[in-house]
Formats: structure tokens, sequence, C-alpha cells
């Protein structure tokens, strides 16, 4: 993890700091003078100097094995008191004068800052790991804060008054005290587990859980804390109105405010045309969060963290807009926050004796108190010595949440500067140390046999296709093939609580395969058109009766039913607690011009299911076509016939042919969903090519047929499933099919495909044959 290169960068950052402030800290004083109130080019010079110095020696400690984060808070101390102010002072009071107006500039910046870190940390806080991992991650956290929490409390209550900010609140700095021990940073420690492939491992679940656990109370205690600063005494009957209050807030935001938070961001994102709606929205929920908790008394800090989580759960948060807006974060608002924190500590102190003293003691209380409270959590929780000591090294580490936190009880007066740079010392100590012995400690740990299957079933399924859908489209009638893609579509869904829309068609008979001009917007803004289109498709809904939106909500009732089906059958680290969303809208045909708008929210795949298929044999239907033709993404295309024409939801035998593509192993996932939802029989079917008569199978023609049924073998053995393979021969991979399932009695075959040039939809001989001759019903699945 170390580079040779990283010393000579960091040598590198420091010059750069001050090449950057005489460059642009001198024309601000040419211009305006330091003591003229404040200067926006001191503001800019400011923000350029922090997001530098901060880049540079936050890349060194990512080479150097360490957080970049960690970059970023010493980037702030070596352009603060603690060493720039002392080389060059007049530059550095030039660079960061001390008048309020100039001061509060910045801090503008940094405390906005500091609710976007705890929006996105609480975009990365998994509370389904924490169901996961049970008792162990909730006894080793709760330990691990307990006995910290005490040391923390006792230190303070041992302090001289000369150390406190004011000696009449002692309390509340020693709970602040307490509160800035027991806390570990999930975000370092998942750097760690994840660079160690530990993410999927049970040490590593319970790692991240039982430090999900520690900033989830942390922020609670954080904000009680804050609320008996600001009475300045601990007043029992304000202190219950914080934890009600608190309480309350939790309570509603886990249940109704979850559901407004999913409805908001999905109603922006399929209502909006304008860039980047959906980071507004976020930004919007956090702010009204966070003024709800300054409402009923508590810190900020609280409602944006509980921000960050519902957003995190957001079924339709695309990984695009989860970029796009820790972008922006970790570029600007980190860097710009972490470097004031540094500027605010003044590591000076350290040259008195007595305060090195406090601070080493105060590092060593830290680690000891998290160390041994996580070590004994782990071992009533069952974990073994090996990884309850790995636990204990992880969790030691403090991060950017100990900076947070340590800033807020700065601000609100419950620690002074001295306390300060105090806790800045120890947070960049215990997390600076933490990495290379978590490294240590996790290198010690054997693998269990249950987490070796689960590790190549998640193996499997980061390199499959259905556990990368996010939502659903699904385009039905209410003929038995619309029944029978909305089961589908509802197995599909109910993997891991993917939103579906249902676009029920009144009348597939008059639906066109051709795109109809649209001269409604003179600009050519594909998403002002696309809201255009939605605007008919609602209308059309109104117009379409009750009798139509009736059908419409059975379909989503169908996609439910079947989405329930699969998630009893998943196991319990599988398992989401997040229902289907079934967003259902009738149209009376929509055409291509119709479904390309709807596909502006944003799908990862469609389903087609009308009553007729096929048309004159081989070729699809003109519905499937103008269906088809408005989708630009993977298809699911039934074909229902015989048994299932009759009972769309009976039991399912099911064939999937391969042949080593993308579009076939894509299809036996398919299956595999299907049929695991069902407790249905599956059958992999390879065809060997036989030509003139011969059979081409030598031994490097086996070896690849072998290769090709072992990979979706494993795939179904991850999910603990049997599954059949056969291989045959034949000129013809239609025959073969057939042939095979008549012989096998399937009533249903999976099978993909891929779409060929041309205006017409057309997936290749072997599909079309299978169209016109099948007896059974047919699945095809397009890429």
């Amino acid at each position: 993890m170390t580079d040779k290169r990283a010393p000579r960068l960091m040598s590198y950052a420091f010059p750069a700091c001050v090449a950057a402030a005489l460059v642009f800290v001198a024309p601000a004083f040419g211009a305006e003078g330091a003591a003229k109130g404040p200067s926006e080019v001191v503001f800019i010079g400011q923000l350029l100097v922090l997001m530098i110095v901060g880049r540079l020696l936050g890349e060194a400690m990512i080479r150097m094995g360490q957080p970049a984060v960690m970059g970023q808070l010493i980037a702030g101390l070596l352009i603060g008191p603690s060493l720039f102010g002392l080389v060059l002072p007049d530059l550095q009071h030039a660079l960061f004068p001390k008048n309020p107006e100039q001061k509060a500039m910045i801090d503008a910046i940094a405390q906005f800052g500091v609710l976007l870190l705890l929006l996105l940390t609480g975009m990365e806080t998994d509370l389904r790991l924490v169901r996961q991992t049970g008792k162990a991650s909730v006894f080793a956290s709760l330990l691990g804060i307990l006995v910290p929490f005490a040391c923390g409390v006792a230190l303070g209550e041992m302090l001289p008054d000369s150390m406190l900010p004011d000696p009449e609140k002692r309390l509340i700095t020693a709970l602040f005290l307490g509160t800035a021990l027991s806390i570990a940073s999930v975000k370092i420690v998942a750097m760690v587990v994840r660079e160690m492939n530990f993410m999927r491992r049970v040490v590593g679940q319970v790692i991240l859980a039982s430090a999900i656990i520690d900033d989830s109370v942390g922020w609670i205690i954080v904000s009680i804390i804050f609320s008996l600063a600001l009475h300045g005494a601990v007043d029992g009957w304000q202190l219950a109105q914080s934890v009600l209050g608190t309480l309350a807030f939790m309570v509603f935001s886990l249940t109704l405010g979850r559901r407004i938070v999913f409805f908001i961001i999905r109603w922006v994102n399929d209502t909006f045309v304008s860039d980047f709606a959906v980071i507004t929205a976020i930004l919007v929920i956090m702010g009204a969060m966070a003024t709800m908790t300054h409402l009923i008394g508590v810190h900020t800090v609280l409602g944006a963290f509980v921000a960050g989580i519902l957003v995190g759960e957001s079924p339709i948060l695309t990984k695009h807009i989860d970029e796009q807006l820790r972008g922006i974060i970790t570029a600007f608002f980190a860097p710009v926050f972490f470097g004031m924190a540094g500027l605010s500590a003044d590591l000076t102190i350290l040259h008195d004796p007595h305060m090195a003293l406090l601070t080493v003691g105060l590092i060593v209380i830290a680690s000891i108190g998290k160390f041994g409270g996580a070590f004994i959590g782990a071992e009533l929780g069952g974990l073994t010595k090996r990884e309850g000591f790995a636990l204990a090294c992880g969790m030691n580490a403090r991060g950017s949440t100990e900076v947070i936190i340590a800033t807020v009880g700065l601000s609100m007066g419950a620690l002074n500067q001295n306390l300060f740079t105090m806790i800045v010392a120890m947070a960049v100590i215990t997390t600076m140390a933490m990495p290379p012995t978590l490294r240590w400690a996790l290198t010690r740990i054997p693998m269990r046999k249950e987490e070796k299957q689960r590790l190549e079933r998640e193996e499997q399924e980061a390199k499959g296709f259905v556990s990368h859908l996010e939502r659903l489209l699904i385009a039905v009638d209410d003929s038995p093939n619309g029944k029978f893609a909305s089961r589908v579509a509802g197995m599909l869904a109910g993997t891991h609580g993917m939103p579906t829309t249902v676009l029920h068609i009144k009348d597939a008979e008059k639906i066109e395969n051709t795109d109809k001009e649209d001269k409604s917007d003179p600009t050519g803004n594909p998403k002002v058109k696309a809201a255009e289109k939605r605007a008919e498709t609602k209308k059309s809904a109104k117009e379409a009766g009750p009798a139509s939106e009736k059908k419409a909500e059975h379909a989503g009732e169908t996609v439910k039913q079947a989405a329930e089906q699969i998630q009893r059958a998943q196991k319990k680290d599988e398992k989401t607690d997040q229902p289907v969303h079934v967003t259902t809208i009738v149209h009376e045909a929509p055409g291509p011009d119709v479904i390309a708008a709807e596909a502006e929210k944003g799908y990862d795949l469609m389903l087609i299911g009308v009553e007729n298929t096929a048309h004159r044999g081989k070729d699809f239907h003109e519905s499937v076509e103008g269906l088809a033709k408005g989708f630009d993404g993977p298809l699911a295309i039934s074909a229902v016939r015989g048994a299932l024409a009759a009972k769309h939801d009976g039991k399912l035998n099911i064939l999937v042919p391969v042949n080593g593509t993308e579009p076939s192993r894509r299809a036996a996932e398919v299956a595999i969903t299907i049929a695991r939802a069902g407790k249905a029989s599956l059958t992999v079917l390879y065809v060997a090519a036989r030509t003139g008569g011969r059979v081409r199978r030598g031994l490097r023609s086996r070896r690849n047929e072998e290769a090709i049924l072992k990979d979706i073998v494993a795939i179904a053995d991850g999910y603990n499933m049997s599954i059949r393979t056969a291989v045959l021969t034949s000129a013809k991979a239609d025959e073969a099919i057939l042939k095979e399932a008549a012989r096998r009695k399937n009533n249903l075959i999976v099978m993909g495909v891929g779409k060929r040039p041309g205006e017409k939809l057309f997936f290749g001989d072997t599909a079309s044959s299978l169209l016109e001759d099948a007896g059974c019903s047919l699945l095809f699945l397009a890429s």
C-alpha cells in the first residue's frame, strides 16, 4: 500500500501552500487591505489553499495506506498556528485573519460542509447490515461505547478548572469528552475492511455494523448534549424533552418519513426535466430534517445524518446521482471543513509538558477503553478471540467523526481550544494507528464454511444481471401474456425491492410500429418532449375509465404477490425489508414515443406481455414491435402458450438454453430467479453443433461446454438450488431445444437473445423458429 513517491509528494505540499498564499493574499492586501472588512479575494484564496493542500496531503496519505481525510486534517494543522503560523506568522494571519466578518465567510462553508458530510455518512450507513449481524455487533458497539464513555466522563470530572471552558458546566464538558472518546469512524473502518476484501466476511460485517451503531448512537447523544448545553445545566424536564423529542423524530423518520423521502425522490426524478433535480431534492430533504431537529432542541447534525440514511435507502437512487453528490462533497466541502478543523487546533500547546502528558493520557484512555469495551462485547456476541481482537482494533479509529464532534463541541462552548486540540491529536493518532493493526489482525482470521459459500454467491452476483437491476417497466394488457409478464416482473423486483411501473394497455391492437413526428417542442429538448408525452399518458389514463384502472391495479397486485414469493424464498443474509413499490399507468395504445417518454425516468429492464405476440408465424406482432421500439435497453418478451395460458400462476418446469454468450447467461440468471420463487424445476441445456452428419466435439469443445454449464451451476449453488444440465448435439439448435422441452415436459423456455439490426424486431433464426413451433410458453430476454 505504500508508494515511494509519497514522501516526495508530501514535501511539495507545504511549499505549494506558501506559494498559493503569496499569490492570492498579496493582491487582496494591495487592493483592499486587511482591516477594511471582509475580502472576497482573501476568501477565494482560503478556499484554494485548503483545497490544494488538502488534495496533495490526501493523495499522499492514500499512497501511504492511510485515509485521505487525515491528509486534509493535517493540511489544516500545517497551515494553521501549529506550523505556518510559527514560520510566517504575518502571512498566515493575512491569509486567515481573525476579524469576525472574514472568518464568518469561510466558517459558513465549513458548517454547511458538516451537514453534507453527515448526509454522506448516513448514505453509507446500511441498517440492514446491523440486522444481519445480530447480537455480535450490538454487544460490541454498546460496550464499545459505554466503557470509553464512562472513562471520558470520569476524565472530565477530574480535569482542573483551568482546563475547562466554564467550570460551572463541567458535566457538559465531561459528557462531550465521553462522547468523543466512544465514537468510531465508519468511513475509516470501511476503507480498511474493503481494502482487505473483508467487506462481506462475517467479521468485516460485524465491524462495520458496530461502527454504524456507534455513529448512530453517537449523533443522538451529541444532539441531546447540545440541548443540555443550550440550557446551561442538566434539567430533568429539559433532558426528558430532548430525549423524547429525539425518539419521536427517529420513529417518524424511519416510518412515515422514509416513505415521504422515497416519494419525493421518485416524484422529482419522474417529473422534473431540468438537470440535477434529484440532487437539489436531496439537499432540500437534508435541510428540512436538519431544521426539524433544531426545532425540537437538538443539533442539526442528527437531522442531516438521518436524512442521509433515508436517502441512501431510496430504491431509485442511481449510482450516477450518488457519485455526483459524493463528488462535490469530497472534492470541495470535505477539504474545507477538515482543513478549518485543523486550523482551529494549535499543537504548540504540546510544548507544555503538562499538556503533552494530558494528551498522551487522553489517547491511552481512549484506546484502552474502546479496545477493551469492543473486545468484551465481541466475546459476549459469540465471536472468536481473533475476530474480537480484529473488531477491537477497527473500532479504535476516530477519524472524521471525532473531528466533527469536537468541532460541534467547540462551537457550542462545551470544549475550549486546548481540549479541542487534544481531541484532534487523539483522532489523528488513533486513526493512523488503526489501518496497520487491523490489517494484521484480519490476516489471522480463517474463513468459515458458510462464509465461503456466501462469498462465492456474491461474487457471482457482482458480475450478474439481476443483481444490478434497479427499476422495472412492464407494458401489459389483461391477456394471459400480460398476467404472466406481471408475475415474472414481480419475481425480479422482489430480489431487492425494485420500484416497478405497470403501464397497462387498454387496446394493444392499436399500437403502431412507427414513431410519430413530434413538433411540440421547437427547442428539441428530449426531456421537455418526454414531459409532454408523460402528460399525454396521464390524460389517456384519466380517459380510460374505472374498468381499465381496476385491471391495472390487478396487474400491480400480481407484481406484489410475486415479489413476496421470491422474498420468502430468500436467505436471511439476502432479505430486504424494502417492499416493492408499484406505480400503475393506463394508456389506450402507447406507441414508441410514449414508451420513450416513460423510459426517460430511468428503467433497467422492460417486460412486454400483450395478447398477440406473434404475427405470421415467425414474426413478432406489430404491437410488440411498437412497444419494443421505444425502449433503448434490455427487454423481456413473454409468449404464453399451453397450460400457462389457462393458469398463469401455475407450477413451472423451466428449460434455459445456453451457449456461453452474455445474453444466455442473463437468461439463466432470470430463470434461476423464477425457479427460486416458484420452487420450479430447472434444466440448463447446451446444444453442441453438428455439421454434415458429424459431431464436432473435440477436447477443447467439451471443456468449453463444461465451463459454460459449470458457471450456471455455480450461480444456482449459491442459492442452494439443484438444477439439471444437459448437452445435445444437433445441426439445428431450435430442433434440439424443442426436443429437450418435449422430453422434460417443460412448460417454459427462457432464452437469451440479441437484437439484430433492421426495422423489424428480430432475434435470430433460432428464436424465430421457437416463436413459430414451440408448444410451450416462451420468455425472450433481449440485450
